[in-house]
C-alpha cells in the first residue's frame, strides 16, 4: 500500500511538471494558432540557465527561479518580433517548420556554449532532505515543492484566464482575433505576450525540473515529446485538456515505470492512441474547422 501511495505521489509530482511546461505549448496554439516545435528547447534553456545561475555565477536557486524564465520570455519576444511575425495567418506547415529550425538552432547555440556534457544542479537547502509521512512513508522535499508549483501555476492560470482583463482578452483574441481587432484590442501586443507567456512557462518548467533530472542537450527533445503526447491526450488548444493530458501522462510513468518497468518507453504512446480511438480530439478538445 506505502509502495503504492508514493507511486501515486510522483505520478502526480510528474504531471504537474509537464502541465507547467505542456499548458505554455497549448496556450501559444490556442492563441497564435501555431504549434511551437521550439518550445521543448526554451525549456532546456531554462534548464541551462539555472545551471549558469546556480553553478556558474553561485547565485541562490531562488534568485535563478526568478530571473531565467524571465530571461527566456525577453528572448521569445525577440523571436516572435524578428521571426514569427511573418508566418502568422499562413498555413499551419510554415510555423512547423520555422519553429523547427528554431529548435534546431537553439539545440546547436546552447551546445556550443555549454558543450555535450551532462550537468546537475543541486537542490536549494531547504529543500534537500525528506517530509515525514503517515504510514512510515518518506517522500522527497523537493518534490513536494514541484507539487506546489504545479499546484500554484493551476491557480494562477485559473485567475489570469477567468479572473483578470488580459486574460479575458487573450481568450477574446484566441476565440475571434478579427472582432477582437475591432474592439480596439491590440492583437499584435497580445500575440506577443502570448508567445512570451508561454515560453516563461517552458523556463519556469526547465528550472524547477533542473535539480531532479540531467541536464543535457537532449532533454529538451524529450520534453517536446512529451508535451505533445499530453496536448494530443488533452486536446489541441484546452486548459483544462492540458491539466488532464498532463495528469494522465504522469499516472502512466509513474505508475507504469513502477509496476510495468520494461514498457515504460512506449506506454505514453499506448496511452495516446487509446485516447485518440475514443476521442480523436483529445479528452477536452474540439473540432478545429
Amino acid at each position: 500500500m506505502n509502495s503504492f501511495l508514493l507511486a501515486l505521489l510522483n505520478s502526480l509530482d510528474i504531471g504537474l511538471l509537464l502541465f507547467i511546461i505542456a499548458v505554455g505549448l497549448n496556450i501559444v496554439f490556442g492563441v497564435l494558432g501555431v504549434i511551437n516545435f521550439a518550445h521543448g528547447a526554451l525549456y532546456m534553456l531554462g534548464a541551462y540557465l539555472a545551471y549558469a545561475g546556480i553553478v556558474g555565477l553561485g547565485l541562490p536557486f531562488w534568485v535563478t527561479l526568478l530571473l531565467a524564465p524571465l530571461v527566456v520570455a525577453l528572448l521569445a519576444v525577440a523571436i516572435d518580433r524578428g521571426m514569427l511575425h511573418f508566418i502568422y495567418g499562413r498555413e499551419i506547415a510554415d510555423s512547423l517548420l520555422l519553429t523547427f529550425a528554431l529548435l534546431l538552432i537553439l539545440n546547436e547555440s546552447i551546445r556550443l556554449i555549454w558543450g555535450n556534457g551532462i550537468h546537475t544542479v543541486e537542490p536549494p537547502w531547504p529543500l534537500q532532505g525528506t517530509i515525514a509521512m503517515p504510514g512510515g512513508l518518506r517522500y522527497p522535499s523537493y518534490s513536494a515543492f514541484v507539487l506546489l508549483v504545479g499546484l500554484l501555476t493551476l491557480l494562477g492560470l485559473w485567475l489570469l484566464f477567468s479572473r483578470t482583463r488580459l486574460g479575458k482578452i487573450m481568450r477574446a483574441a484566441a476565440q475571434d482575433p478579427e472582432m477582437a481587432q475591432t474592439l480596439c484590442i491590440n492583437t499584435r501586443r497580445v500575440i506577443t505576450a502570448t508567445f512570451a507567456f508561454g515560453a516563461w512557462l517552458a523556463a519556469l518548467g526547465g528550472v524547477v525540473a533542473a535539480p531532479m533530472r540531467a541536464i543535457d542537450p537532449g532533454m529538451g527533445d524529450k520534453i517536446i515529446i512529451e508535451s505533445f503526447i499530453v496536448v494530443v491526450i488533452g486536446g489541441l488548444g484546452s486548459f483544462p485538456g492540458a491539466l488532464a493530458g498532463a495528469l494522465v501522462l504522469g499516472l502512466i510513468h509513474g505508475l507504469g515505470g513502477r509496476y510495468l518497468p520494461q514498457l515504460d518507453l512506449i506506454l505514453p504512446f499506448v496511452g495516446m492512441a487509446l485516447v485518440l480511438l475514443v476521442r480523436p480530439h483529445g479528452l477536452m478538445g474540439a473540432r478545429r474547422v
